[in-house]
């Protein structure tokens, strides 16, 4: 018998989107699979969106606002599936995406495999998704693909991956104190328990921009700043656990370096922690540059006004760019007439 494939799709707030990524994850050509949506307790119309399209396969529940990383543990209660196949309420996936990764496991697969595949950026235009191939789109062991990611910044779409529920298991759920970032801790530990990541080119997922909107955006909220030194904290742990050498812990203090703007000069607490870590491992940061389109207002205004506009400024620019590509998305949609990108249906 083929193994269970659940798609758990945690929902917030996402009335605009719900209905395509239900598309999307029932066009799934694996066969046996399950969906299951849990609305984590949406102010507008997602849970009513969400149910009109119930049946024996896609199962919706609510319960009261909660945070992804518990609403995401909600869903995983409820499946049965032998893999699990994370997928946010806004992002798509194209049809054959879980069907080439069980594939590429063979005909004697291991459920310590951790599967992941490529991934791209959209606003509103599927169509229009780019595929740029990093340093962590191929197979690896645990410590390459942690070092790499650390090393160069890197990470993967929480839908890229499809996980065995013994990885699941053996990770254990989601942390609830994280606000951004949460899947890169999480997938950490689905690694450490895993003997490998294979990398499955043709296994597509289509990842819908959505700027500072996104729960991964910091910005300079206190409560986010807190979680992702939570997160960078744990990740620094975990890769030390699997190998404490020269190479992972310049690594680490690369990580801790390319964070450090998050934090400085808002939180002189997590500052000085960041710093302490760093001294930890042999070396020590520097305070980080400004880029030459802000400096300029440092040396006015000062840092604290320089923080506050590369903060802002991308986020108007953002905004401006959304507004471009949702207005030839209704362009061309009213052309073609489709309500759905063709080539994900």
């Amino acid at each position: 018998m083929k193994p269970l494939v659940s798609i758990l799709i945690p929902a917030y707030n996402a009335e605009a989107w719900i209905s395509d990524t239900l598309r999307s994850a029932i066009a799934q050509t694996w066969e046996p699979k399950e969906i299951i949506v849990v609305d984590d307790g949406s102010k507008d119309q997602t849970l009513a969106v969400a149910r009109q399209c119930e049946s024996d396969h896609l199962h919706v529940v609510t319960h009261k606002n909660q945070g992804a990383s518990a609403t995401r543990n909600k869903a995983y209660s409820l499946c049965k599936g032998d893999y699990i196949q994370f997928l946010d309420a806004d992002d798509l996936m194209a049809p054959d995406k879980i069907a080439k990764q069980m594939e590429a496991l063979g005909q004697f697969p291991s459920k310590r495999t951790l599967l992941s595949g490529s991934w791209g950026n959209f606003m509103y235009r599927c169509d229009r998704t780019k595929f740029t191939p990093s340093a962590l789109w191929c197979d690896l062991t645990p410590i390459e693909w942690l070092i790499r990611r650390m090393q160069f910044n890197l990470y993967m779409q929480t839908a890229s991956w499809l996980v065995s529920r013994k990885l699941a298991e053996a990770a254990g759920p989601w942390d609830t104190r994280l606000l951004g970032d949460d899947d890169g801790e999480y997938f950490s530990r689905v690694l450490l328990a895993s003997d490998g990541v294979r990398f499955v080119p043709e296994a597509k997922v289509y990842y819908r921009s959505t700027g500072s909107s996104s729960l991964s955006y910091i910005g300079r909220s206190d409560k986010q700043m807190t979680a992702q030194w939570c997160s960078m904290e744990l990740h620094i742990r975990y890769i030390r656990s699997l190998e404490d050498s020269p190479r992972v812990r310049d690594a680490c203090l690369t990580y801790l370096q390319d964070w450090l703007g998050s934090f400085y000069p808002d939180r002189p607490d997590l500052v000085k922690k960041a710093e302490e870590m760093a001294a930890s491992l042999g070396g020590k940061l520097q305070p980080p540059p400004l880029s030459w389109k802000y400096s300029w207002i440092a040396a006015l205004f000062g840092r604290q006004q320089a923080k506050r506009a590369q903060v802002v400024l991308p986020r108007i620019k953002w905004s401006l760019i959304r507004r471009w590509d949702h207005a030839l998305f209704q362009i061309e949609r009213r052309a073609d007439g489709a309500k759905f990108p063709k080539n994900l249906i």
